[in-house]
């Protein structure tokens, strides 16, 4: 469903190429005075310089090819050569109608669909999930759905860190308590119990214990840094452990992930780039891309572009001490996910602080002809802060865990609705039900409103509120729109044809039209405030032409059927864009 503006470029590029010059002169955008029109074209001021004329001519035959054209009521020359253009109600009203009654309300699918490759999340394996993941699981997820509803095919992988120092330590932590266990006796090849030996409050507790003690005890660092070293190399009791301690702790994130209505598709880690390793780095040798340097095998990837920055640190493939790193797994992923995946892109959602490390990643890839540096992205964010615009932490200076802050979300969003009285007429179950969307919208909006890449304050009283731009807010609109269709159809009276006869109504039109844009925007430059954004003001234009015009009291039935069909629309919209947030809007509040 092409927006309004795509139709008029059309009219426009056919004006100008009736009159000699290029269609795509013809290039139409809102106004920027939307008290004066609706859209403009600049094309006359380009076509000016290049055909040597005075550009309010050009305009002024312009006007003379566009006049009568059945989408324009109004069409002027302003300043130098600008046209401001005012459209029909007859379009608005078509084009309400066309969201009215479309699944993408009122967008358009993508015509050149990708596979993409979304990898977010990344926790760690038995280690709690902190405020710090909060953005990458939202704003993965959020591109994740939107990238889906343009028509994309989309695997997202949450990536676990599962393959690093903290394995060994869990192994040999668990050997102290539990040293008769079959896993540790290394003569033995399996099979192991289908059980595991531990729960997460087990891995919870046993991380910090052994990490703690393998920063102050050599002995016991060596022990666990043996252990490590033995897993990766493939002694089976380690491994078969491994595979435990990865099932509890996915099963344990799943429960702070479904509170944030987030989901992936792949679950893979660290280890599941193991096998692809060993072969890489043989043939990144033969290949002479990688060489070695002080002990250590490298891949060089400055460029001679780099001059007057910083020098490009080379990408370590394998340490001095043998080990291998984050770099080598992560350039083995890519490698595994190119030959079996296939993707045409992947984007990699990570603070935005570690954007040297991908870009070291990146251009690895490409030296290596494994994926090109091009379709590879980091989608980098900024930090989520306390009051002292420092990272967020509990009042002792701790981490705020994520299960903590969900919590904290669900406590502040029962608070608000027994304030505003809403549990009155709900049983438990609904209160329940509603709290957590309420907590919900509250936490991802928060979240997603904001540029990606800055840093924001999280404050729930604030975010909780459903008053201002919050995810509440945005609930309480589409709940009331749904309360007035009920209350409607309870009385009889049905959604009709659309009509646009007042400036409310209009501005609303305008608004539904400029979803499309917001989707495009919030795809191509991986920014979901701009679905955000044009949620809200969809949200404050239908405030503004509810009050204007109470329904239940109009007297017109043919007008009151042409708003219940407006708000039909809107409801549309509002809940399509939601959902693309990951947003669950309830029934009644």
């Amino acid at each position: 469903m092409a927006d309004i503006a795509s139709e008029l470029y059309t009219a426009c590029g056919q004006a100008f190429e009736a009159i000699g010059l290029e269609a795509k002169l013809g290039m139409v955008r809102r106004s920027d005075r939307p008290d004066l029109a609706d859209f403009q074209c600049n094309g006359a001021m380009a076509a000016a310089k290049a055909a040597r004329r005075n550009p309010r001519e050009i305009a002024g035959e312009l006007v003379e090819k566009l006049s009568g054209h059945p989408a324009i009521a109004d069409i002027t020359v302003a300043g130098p050569g600008f046209l401001n253009i005012k459209v029909t109600e007859v379009l608005l009203a078509g084009r309400v109608q066309g969201v009215r009654e479309s699944e993408l309300a009122g967008a358009d699918q993508s015509t050149d669909t990708k596979t993409i490759v979304i990898d977010f999340g990344g926790p760690n394996v038995a280690k709690p999930m902190h405020v710090g993941h909060l953005r990458s699981a939202v704003i993965g997820d959020t591109l994740k759905r939107l990238c889906r509803f343009l028509g994309h095919t989309v695997i997202g992988d949450a990536h676990l860190g599962d393959w690093g120092l903290q394995m060994g330590q869990l192994i040999v932590g668990l050997s102290e308590e539990q040293p008769d266990l079959p896993y540790f006796d290394a003569g033995n090849e399996g099979p192991f119990p289908a059980e595991s030996p531990v729960t997460i409050e087990d891995l919870a507790r046993l991380y910090p214990l052994a990490s703690g003690k393998s920063k102050t005890d050599e002995a016991y660092r060596e022990l666990c840094q043996k252990a490590t070293a033995e897993l990766q190399a493939g002694r089976a009791g380690y491994r078969a452990l491994l595979k435990h301690f990865i099932d509890v702790s996915v099963e344990a994130l799943k429960v702070d992930y479904d509170r944030l209505n987030v989901s992936f598709d792949l679950w893979k880690g660290e280890s599941d780039a193991d096998p692809f390793v060993a072969p890489m780095v043989a043939d990144l040798k033969d290949r002479g891309i990688a060489e070695k340097s002080d002990g250590a095998w490298i891949i060089r990837v400055a460029r001679d572009t780099d001059k007057g920055k910083t020098e490009m640190p080379p990408f370590i493939l394998v340490n001095s001490r043998g080990g291998v790193g984050y770099h080598t797994t992560d350039l083995a992923t890519i490698f595994d996910r190119a030959q079996n995946i296939k993707p045409d892109t992947m984007l990699y959602v990570v603070d935005q602080r570690q954007a040297l490390h991908f870009q070291q990643v990146f251009r690895a890839s490409e030296k290596a002809g494994y994926f090109p540096e091009a379709g590879l992205e980091h989608i980098g964010f900024g930090t989520v802060n306390g009051d002292d615009g420092k990272p967020f932490k509990t009042r002792d200076g701790g981490t705020v865990r994520l299960s903590d802050l969900n919590r904290m979300a669900l406590e502040e969003a029962e608070k608000r609705i027994s304030e505003a009285n809403l549990s009155d007429d709900l049983s438990e179950e609904e209160v329940r039900d509603i709290g957590l969307k309420i907590a919900l919208a509250a936490t991802r909006f928060s979240d997603l409103q904001n540029t990606r890449t800055t840093d924001y304050k999280f404050d729930l009283e604030r975010f909780t509120s459903f008053e201002g731009k919050t995810g509440p807010y945005l609930l309480y609109a589409a709940v009331r729109i749904k309360a007035l269709l009920r209350r409607a159809k309870g009385e009889g009276n049905a959604a009709g044809a659309i009509r646009i006869v007042s400036d409310t109504e209009r501005k609303l039109a305008m608004q539904m039209d400029g979803f499309n844009t917001a989707l495009e925007q919030a795809f191509e430059k991986r920014m979901p405030h701009f679905l955000c954004e044009h949620i809200y003001n969809l949200a404050q234009a239908f405030s503004a032409f509810y009050a204007a015009h109470p329904i239940a009291a109009e007297k017109d039935a043919e007008l009151r059927a042409s708003r219940l069909g407006l708000c039909e629309a809107v409801l549309n919209q509002l809940e399509t864009g939601l959902d693309i947030l990951g947003i669950k809007t309830p029934e009644r509040m």
